[in-house]
């Protein structure tokens, strides 16, 4: 056995009695002084009140933001589906949610996932107003050692990064127009869901995308079976008919995961929204050529002729450019003859009606179509006029994208965007809006809107519709916006309705409209049915509103 000596230390009482009656022996009193007064700031006196805003005095959050983030901390453990309509600024309750867990040292690893358009813009305002040190991804990122990463799904998901990312235990992840998500059959689906993950927030302005399934995936990704099994809640909402409004079962389930603020329940005075429709007649050999298309594809019943003849009330480059290519990949030379009718037409007539209302201003102008060709030409035709404009669309990457939006503000007085410029980036220094093509749906017209008509924006709002007359664009906007007063009641209540009659998308159930009919007169008797049963049920839901 070995004897392990033990020596008494016969000074250390005395000497640790002489250290506590004189304390400043055993550290610095001007650093114990600073230490305390940090300790004192972090303090967090009750988890019922944000401490948040007390360390962002130079943002004015709204109150139903503050409401929003005390609700998802205190009620909802952090994983939420913010839900607001457009403008209403769920990027900064995100922000304010995610500064709140970290200040209370519950969040440290995060990931946000977003449109590419979005990244640098969500790092903007988490650098800037949360003073949160987010680094959008770049080519060569540190999954494992940066704390903080913006990046977009696409790139968190490919087979480059994938892996890593799956690795790594996150304490909260953010993502971004979540309503593509709502497809529980995709890989972004199957990604964010795998992600390990213990705090999540889902943003997107249309959580109910016309099938109350799309609701049901989100949350599902939020609560795992929260909402029971898949083919349960089929069974039971679809089968039965049944809605969120009309089952108060579900609805409070729901609202226990979703925080939903409309621009009516915020108390905010918004600047108004003018909306004027600017009808245009083609000339009569613009006429004779729509006529002729439309004839054409519907003789040829291989494919639909609503295609071409929307592209046609957009440009003439725009059906032109798609006709050839149907006919390399047909093999087909019996369209050349319209080919030859399009390239003999003079300028768009709707196009020359765009730089008549641009010239009669020097305000900016944001510019909606739907296609990249009828982009290339308006530009082209604006710069014959000496109108300096700006492209926007998705084929951009994220540098590209904000350099644009920043030409824009700063240097042209038009931007030509496509559905890119919908989702996501802020222009309120813009409050003139041109639908050069209207959309059949619904929800992107509100996106689109909500670019320009959001919180910060100081003038009223413009909003210029065009439509050909004569053709589909008259029927749709007659027929479809106008009956069902589409520009007032966008989102809300129209998506629920939509459930109801079993309409999964308002956009191709016209175009069945128009590809069924066999002449004007029966799609004009479809359409108008649509729209009365629509009616119907809108006025169905004001009689229950008025009753409360």
């Amino acid at each position: 056995m070995i004897n392990i000596p033990i020596n008494r230390d016969e000074n250390f009482i005395k000497t640790f009695e002489d250290a506590a009656s004189n304390p400043s022996q055993m550290a610095d009193w001007q650093l114990f002084k600073k230490s305390y007064q940090v300790a004192q700031t972090l303090q967090i006196p009750s988890f019922k009140e944000l401490v948040a805003p007390t360390f962002l005095p130079h943002v004015e959050f709204l109150p139903h933001q503050m409401k929003s983030a005390e609700k998802v901390i205190q009620d909802m453990n952090g994983r939420a589906l913010l839900a607001d309509e457009v403008g209403l600024g769920k990027t900064i309750e995100a922000g304010l949610i995610l500064k709140e867990y970290m200040l209370r040292g519950l969040a440290q690893k995060i990931l946000i996932l977003v449109p590419a358009s979005l990244v640098n813009q969500w790092a903007l305002e988490l650098n800037q107003k949360f003073l949160i040190p987010a680094v959008p991804s770049g080519k060569r990122v540190d999954w494992q050692n940066t704390n903080i990463l913006i990046t977009t799904l696409d790139t968190a998901k490919s087979a480059r990064h994938r892996q890593t990312i799956l690795e790594q235990d996150y304490d909260f992840v953010i993502v971004d127009e979540a309503h593509k998500l709502k497809n529980h059959k995709t890989k972004n689906f199957e990604f964010v869901q795998q992600l390990s993950k213990k705090y999540c927030l889902f943003l997107t302005a249309t959580p109910v995308q016309n099938k109350l399934t799309d609701i049901f995936n989100l949350i599902t990704l939020l609560r795992p079976g929260y909402l029971g099994t898949y083919e349960d809640f089929l069974q039971q909402y679809r089968e039965q008919n049944k809605t969120m409004d009309e089952d108060p079962y579900l609805k409070q389930l729901i609202s226990k995961v979703m925080v939903r603020n409309r621009r009516g329940d915020t108390g905010i005075e918004w600047t108004k929204r003018e909306i004027e429709t600017i009808w245009v007649p083609f000339t009569e050999q613009e006429l004779d050529a729509y006529q002729q298309i439309d004839q054409y594809f519907k003789q040829n019943r291989a494919i639909s002729s609503i295609t071409y003849i929307r592209e046609f009330c957009s440009s003439r480059e725009a059906c032109y450019l798609s006709i050839k290519k149907w006919m390399e990949q047909s093999e087909q030379t019996e369209a050349q003859e319209i080919l030859s009718v399009i390239e003999q037409l003079p300028h768009h007539a709707k196009a020359l009606k765009l730089v008549e209302l641009i010239k009669q201003s020097d305000e900016k102008f944001i510019v909606f179509t739907e296609y990249r060709a009828t982009q290339i030409y308006l530009q082209w035709l604006l710069q014959q006029e000496q109108i300096p404009s700006v492209i926007y669309r998705g084929g951009f990457k994220k540098g590209k994208k904000d350099w644009m939006r920043q030409l824009f503000q700063n240097h042209a007085q038009v931007m030509i965007a496509t559905e890119a410029a919908g989702e996501g980036i802020n222009l309120q220094f813009c409050h003139h809006l041109v639908n050069y093509d209207l959309p059949w749906n619904p929800m992107r017209l509100e996106q689109r809107i909500g670019r320009i008509h959001r919180f910060g924006q100081e003038n009223d709002v413009k909003i210029y519709n065009f439509a050909l007359e004569n053709t589909v664009e008259e029927h749709v906007m007659k027929l479809l916006y106008d009956k069902i007063h589409l520009f007032e009641n966008v989102i809300g209540h129209l998506e629920q309705i939509l459930t109801d009659i079993n309409v999964n998308n308002l956009e191709k159930e016209v175009e069945q409209i128009f590809e069924q009919s066999h002449s004007i007169g029966e799609s004009r008797i479809k359409l108008n049915n649509l729209t009365s049963v629509i009616q119907s049920y809108q006025q169905e839901d004001q009689l229950k509103e008025n009753q409360v």
